[in-house]
């Protein structure tokens, strides 16, 4: 591999997708996360929910990211399903518990976005509010929401002190998994960014960062991390 195009692994879900004369179930991600690493400078891999995923197996890439979507199942917080959550996805999340579990192990560098964050968080035993009011305003709409961040933190080092950011959730996260530091929330103190404490990069963030093809500052900081990885 060429360490100037370090591969950084995306993880997918599986959707019944029509193309062509085919309606069939196909692993599928938004183009966004493949246009943003690309941009960059790293080289994108679909990863989908299928197989087996551990260390072993994903040690050939250089960073990982795992992309926002569905809801995780209350079960693996210990709660119980609010009406309002949605309905589970058990590949999605035994899945990306695993690759969250494998990246930790080997100190690949991690980006979170959006239900990534709280998969980052739930893995590492952390709990989730299964419904907040005002970060998801209509379906397909993005709220546009400005963050304060910690100083002294990478994300402070990526995006400074104060930034706008898009989101698109109605969950967040409620007791924050040990290990892991808030470094950044909303006006109404919703937790908008995660980082664990000794790992060369891993960032949650609860916006979605994939959908400003000009703003690349994560994904080039977490292709910049990968690269020195590659």
């Amino acid at each position: 591999m060429s360490a100037s195009k370090p591969l950084v692994g995306i993880s997918t879900y599986l959707e019944r997708t029509r193309f062509g004369h085919w309606d069939v179930e196909a692993a599928v991600l938004y183009r966004g996360y493949l246009d943003c690493v690309v941009q960059a400078g790293g080289n994108p891999v679909m990863l989908p929910p299928v197989g087996a995923w551990n260390a072993e197996t994903i040690a050939f890439l250089d960073g990982l990211v795992i992309a926002g979507g569905a809801d995780i199942d209350p079960a693996a917080y210990g709660a119980e399903r609010d009406d309002r959550t949605g309905t589970p996805n058990p590949a999605r999340d035994e899945t990306e518990f695993a690759l969250v579990e494998a990246a930790l192990k080997l100190d690949l560098p991690l980006l979170g976005v959006c239900r990534g964050m709280q998969v980052l968080n739930v893995a590492l035993g952390g709990t989730l509010h299964q419904h907040v009011e005002g970060h998801n305003p209509a379906p397909a709409v993005f709220e546009h929401t400005e963050i304060e961040i910690a100083e002294g933190t990478a994300l402070h080092g990526i995006l400074g002190g104060r930034t706008t950011v898009q989101c698109h959730h109605h969950q967040s996260l409620d007791r924050v998994a040990d290990g892991l530091g808030v470094t950044a929330r909303a006006p109404d103190g919703t937790v908008e960014a995660v980082e664990l404490e000794g790992a060369r990069f891993v960032v949650g963030v609860q916006s979605h960062p994939e959908q400003d093809i000009e703003d690349l500052r994560l994904f080039a900081a977490l292709v910049d991390v990968a690269r020195r990885k590659a």
